[in-house]
């Protein structure tokens, strides 16, 4: 993660939690509603002691038992009102807190599908699930229940001390006096607290990035015997959380410790107070009573501060981690006023390009430094380079999953930041070496690029989805999916890891080409497959790029003669364009890459026939441990 709360204006507790405001000004009527609900029960827990006083007073003082059954009956209904006004402050703010939730996730989950990948390259993806799940939970029980009884129960405290002072002003000033230090320890601990309490969301999120981690790599971690390494670092980033929530206990502790003893001790002096006060006639029994019984009303109000400031500031933490994200400027964002290609021929032009990372030392060339590059609708051009020459980079900028640093990229002669990322994404189709799967069907997962065939179920659509499927799975070897459970319609696992590596590119190159467009970009997208298998998807491309612009990063000499043409890229710029003959007879450099393809392509093949060759030899071995078995039987059988 890359911004952390220092790198941004430290707002005040209660501006930082109004910047929810917008995302909870539809559901604010009915928040309204439950804290008028819930003051009118800490009212009607106040009005109690006014009836205990005027009984007392009157009829127990007096003897007299007509007036004490009224009494006691208003007291009950009292007690009734009060449990009726809390079960309606739980109804109105229930509901609308969970809307406010899902309101924040969508925007969020939105804003992330938005950012660019240069946003994704910087940050942890458990810290980003942290802030969606934990994070948001957080603000909304704040919001239904924390803001609530914290608004009410400071004036309920405020209207309690008033009380206070109406049965006796020495009694109640005595009381408020003690009770002072309370709100000097509530500033000193939101200092501490609040730094504490960012601390411990942020090593959550690091923890749910070990956990993501650890369980995405599980077949490496258990292929290197690393699974304990992976348990001891994680056990240590657990401890050092464990750490982090053992100081805010203690933090929250040390507020509890006062908050409990601070109005103890306010009770003593002030029943120490009013026995004199009552002994010399200065206040009756009555207003004795009533004023003590306030005092007990108070006490969770004012012990509920505690919690309800540690939430607040949990709640304030969560906040400026959720507007980390929602304040990240998006640099690669439609044009105001977007131009349309509405029949792309796919000329795709590089104009003197120059791309730098971020992150890149400023002291460095760029990692593209000049590109100059055209490719004419219908031309299959072949990226070729030494690894971190920048081509899988180079591709990347075709689709504005980067902007270039300077320089323009051209489609059919518009710079494509004039284009929507939409219609650009429509007209440019990209398939990756690593290759990405969905929880989906396969089915989704290849029709991905083409909502108007997977939205509805009208039947010529069906018909048409079904023949586009077809033909992309055709034309990329994958017609393994027809041996699958549930065919076409079988759900891959998460990331697709219940398929192999070859069958996982294949489903993604299907996806590319069913997405039917005009340009199509391929970063080494069969560097998983076998040599027998590449040549008949290779084979089958041809038909393909023979009607569309293809820009092809070649890591094999067969990928290379695909190639109408191919650009030389060397530390970042084009030394030389041409085709595989002409760059063999001129070029020092595509020579040294291309027998360095060789030897790879070689050593690829030698691995296969080792592997067909122990499978052939396990094979046999089973047959001869079957017959061997058969025979037993068979012996077995005879003699009895």
């Amino acid at each position: 993660m890359s911004t952390t709360q220092h790198d941004r204006p430290r707002l005040s507790t209660a501006r930082a939690i109004a910047r929810l405001y917008p995302y909870a000004k539809p559901a604010m009527p009915r928040i309204y509603l439950g804290m008028v609900a819930a003051l009118l029960a800490g009212l009607v827990a106040l009005g109690i002691p006014l009836v205990l006083q005027q009984l007392v007073d009157g009829p127990l003082s007096s003897g007299s038992s007509e007036a004490i059954v009224p009494a006691v009956i208003l007291v009950l209904v009292l007690g009734v009102l009060e449990a009726v006004m809390i079960a309606l402050r739980r109804w109105f703010v229930l509901t609308p807190g969970t809307h406010i939730e899902a309101r924040m996730r969508n925007g969020l989950y939105a804003k992330l599908q938005d950012l660019p990948v240069a946003f994704h390259d910087r940050w942890q993806s458990g810290q980003l699930l942290s802030r969606a799940v934990s994070d948001l939970n957080l603000i909304r029980r704040w919001i239904s229940f924390g803001l609530v009884l914290l608004v009410v129960n400071v004036v309920t405290i405020l209207i309690g001390f008033a009380v206070l002072v109406y049965w006796n002003q020495w009694l109640g000033l005595l009381f408020l006096a003690c009770s002072a230090p309370l709100w000097v320890y509530g500033f000193l601990f939101e200092k501490k607290y609040s730094v504490v309490a960012r601390r411990a969301q942020d090593q959550q999120g690091d923890l749910a990035t070990a956990v993501e981690e650890s369980v995405h790599g599980i077949r490496v971690l258990k292929a290197f015997g690393r699974g304990k390494h992976s348990l001891l670092r994680f056990a240590d980033q657990a401890e050092l959380l464990r750490s982090t929530e053992i100081e805010k206990a203690r933090a929250i502790a040390g507020i509890w410790f006062w908050l409990i003893l601070i109005p103890d001790v306010a009770f003593a002096l002030c029943l120490l107070g009013g026995v004199g006060l009552a002994a010399a006639g200065e206040i009756s029994v009555g207003e004795l009573l009533a004023f003590f019984a306030t005092a007990t009303v108070l006490r969770f109000p004012v012990e509920s501060i505690g919690f309800l400031l540690a939430m607040t500031y949990d709640t304030r933490s969560a906040t400026d981690r959720f507007f980390e994200v929602m304040d990240e400027v998006n640099a690669i964002v439609d044009p105001a006023h977007p131009v349309t290609i509405a029949a792309p021929e796919g000329r795709l032009t590089f104009e003197n390009v120059v791309f730098r990372y971020q992150d890149a030392p400023a002291d460095r060339p760029g990692t593209l430094d000049g590109i100059d590059l055209t490719l004419e609708p219908g031309e299959t051009m072949a990226l070729v380079g030494i690894t971190g020459s920048g081509k899988t980079t180079l591709t990347a900028l075709a689709t504005r999953l980067y902007d270039v640093t300077s320089g323009r990229v051209l489609l059919d002669g518009v710079d494509i930041r004039d284009l929507s990322r939409e219609e650009l994404r429509r007209h440019i189709a990209m398939a990756f070496e690593d290759a990405t799967l969905f929880s989906a069907s396969v089915r989704d997962n290849v029709l991905l690029g083409r909502p108007d065939l997977t939205e509805g179920d009208n039947p010529t659509v069906r018909a048409e989805a079904d023949r586009v499927l077809a033909e992309a799975l055709d034309i990329a070897q994958a017609d393994f999916v027809h041996r699958l459970p549930d065919g076409v319609d079988t759900t891959v696992g998460e990331e697709g890891l219940s398929l192999s590596g070859g069958q996982r590119q294949r489903l993604a190159l299907a996806r590319a080409v069913a997405a039917r467009p005009a340009v199509l970009v391929l970063d080494d997208p069969l560097s998983a497959l076998d040599v027998d298998t590449e040549a008949l998807v290779e084979a089958a491309l041809r038909r393909v790029l023979a009607t569309t612009t293809g820009l092809i990063v070649a890591h094999r000499p067969s990928t290379v003669q695909m190639a109408d043409r191919v650009a030389l890229l060397q530390e970042g710029r084009i030394t030389d364009v041409g085709t595989h003959s002409e760059l063999l007879k001129r070029n020092e450099h595509y020579r040294y890459v291309i027998s360095s393809l060789e030897d790879e392509e070689l050593a690829q093949i030698e691995r296969e026939d080792r592997e067909l060759k122990l499978a052939e030899e396990e094979g046999r071995r089973r047959e001869a441990v079957d017959r061997e078995s058969r025979v037993i039987e068979r012996d077995g059988e005879v003699k009895r």
